[in-house]
């Protein structure tokens, strides 16, 4: 026996420590149900309702059910893969990178690290973009209120940004998502916050209007061609506001067992999507009946465009202050994966470098005392002022949810887990279930490719115009 396998053995034993020889474990059903839904209800809820207008009546809820069933089945698939070869008392894979490494080869590993990175990066990005617009939404709600609706009341939103990034440079001083679960609660309880305001003002609009706005087919557009790339970026948008399965592996390894890990993540799963889709349908179906064919890109801050909530005011505010409270902390869930595998990368290749692993004591007035460390200071810096800058560059928010949403939804959420499934479960080839698995990875795959093209075109678009 080696000397790592009995330290493993030998620290499982204090009560510290699990088999891996990591610290114990504590995260449960709610901690996890807590990460899910700081990772799923975050920027995407707020562009459902100019989805479900784009897709009309009846292309909106079934849209968005699909998408929950879909999310489901990818979850309960990747859950399985947290350990292998036996999904209960195999070896851990930490992180979603490791699990395809584990299952499908180093090739496919950087294929799949690429478009994970790319997904967190992107989100993080459009979490700096909706942060702006809700701050600006504000500033703006105020002056509307102080000034009347007709006023010219305009705030920039680039200093909003490097206020946002500046909170988020601190807040990078966690060490790991382990350290996070309070954030998480925090976060979780911020968008159930803001859904049920968004929810409350879009049936008080309705009472207010008499009747339901929109239409079975959604909102009309001037020719079959923009209406198709509206369909195509609408469903990009879904795609984006619900798969989580980038960070499903990373949050079921911050769980207890016993009971197994996989079965606690299942149950989280369906919990978290249920309460998700709740939200989603409520918040996507009244919005569009609330403003019908003027229903904003983002429903709490359409007030950049004239249509939206106006009052009650502070209503608005409150929400978009529960809104920022939560893109806070969802920013850090999105980066962690980023931060903790550049730390792994940095202690393997320099070990013996203090910049890279020497922590130091910190102690400043008013604050609690935290350990510094040099390249993780640098890196996550650095990771935070790019993201910050590419918002400033990009600031299109409809269109790059639906970029990262069809980027995301296929290879990430679809391909990948359904390719570790079929090794992890030994499933042979032109059985029932692979020619069922098989044919819901290309159906899935259709969709992202239509998110993909609309979404791009409507980049194009807002870039023209």
């Amino acid at each position: 026996m080696d000397g790592k396998s009995s330290l493993q053995i030998t620290r499982s034993g204090t009560g510290d420590y699990d088999d891996d020889g990591h610290a114990k474990r504590t995260g449960n059903l709610k901690s996890a149900v807590a990460h899910i839904i700081t990772a799923v209800i975050g920027s995407g809820v707020l562009s459902l309702a100019w989805s479900t207008s784009q897709l009309g009546w009846i292309g909106g809820p079934i849209a968005l059910l699909c998408c929950a069933i879909v999310t489901y089945i990818s979850s309960f698939l990747l859950s399985d893969c947290y350990r292998t070869p036996d999904p209960v008392t195999g070896k851990r894979n930490y992180s979603y990178m490791d699990a395809v490494r584990t299952y499908l080869g180093i090739k496919r590993t950087w294929i799949a690290g690429f478009l994970q990175f790319l997904t967190l990066y992107g989100t993080g990005i459009a979490y700096v973009l909706t942060t702006a617009t809700c701050l600006g939404a504000i500033l703006e709600s105020n002056c509307f209120h102080k000034k009347g609706h007709q006023a010219p009341c305009h705030f920039e939103g680039n200093m909003y940004m490097v206020m946002f990034g500046v909170v988020q440079i601190v807040m990078s001083f966690i060490p790991d998502l382990h350290n996070m679960e309070w954030v998480s609660v925090v976060a979780a309880i911020m968008s159930f916050t803001y859904s049920f305001i968004g929810l409350g003002l879009g049936i008080a609009t309705v009472i207010k209007n008499g009747r339901i706005m929109g239409s079975l087919s959604g909102i009309p557009t001037d020719t079959v061609a923009d209406k198709f790339w509206a369909v195509f970026q609408a469903l990009g948008d879904i795609a984006f506001a619900y798969p989580y399965s980038i960070l499903l592996l990373e949050i079921q390894d911050t769980l207890e067992s016993p009971p197994p890990e996989n079965q606690t993540m299942k149950k989280a799963s369906m919990v978290a999507i249920f309460i998700t889709t709740f939200f989603y349908l409520c918040c996507g179906c009244f919005g569009y009946a609330a403003f019908g064919n003027h229903t904003p890109g983002n429903l709490l801050t359409g007030l950049l465009n004239g249509s939206g909530f106006y009052e009650p005011f502070w209503l608005v505010d409150l929400a978009n202050v529960c809104i920022i409270i939560h893109l806070i902390g969802g920013y850090q869930v999105y980066s962690q994966p980023i931060f903790s595998t550049a730390d792994r990368w940095a202690s393997r290749r320099f070990p013996n470098s203090g910049f890279v692993n020497n922590f130091y004591k910190v102690k400043l007035p008013l604050v609690p005392g935290f350990q510094l460390n040099l390249f993780r200071f640098c890196f996550r810096t650095a990771y935070v002022i790019t993201t910050v800058g590419v918002a400033i560059l990009f600031p299109y928010f409809n269109a790059i949810l639906g970029v990262l949403g069809a980027i995301n939804f296929w290879p990430l959420a679809i391909y990948f887990p359904v390719e570790m499934y079929f090794v992890q479960h030994k499933v042979p080839a032109w059985s029932r279930k692979w020619i069922v698995l098989r044919t819901f990875s290309f159906a899935c795959f259709l969709v992202s490719v239509m998110g993909l093209i609309g979404s791009v075109v409507g980049i194009v678009k807002e870039k023209l115009s």
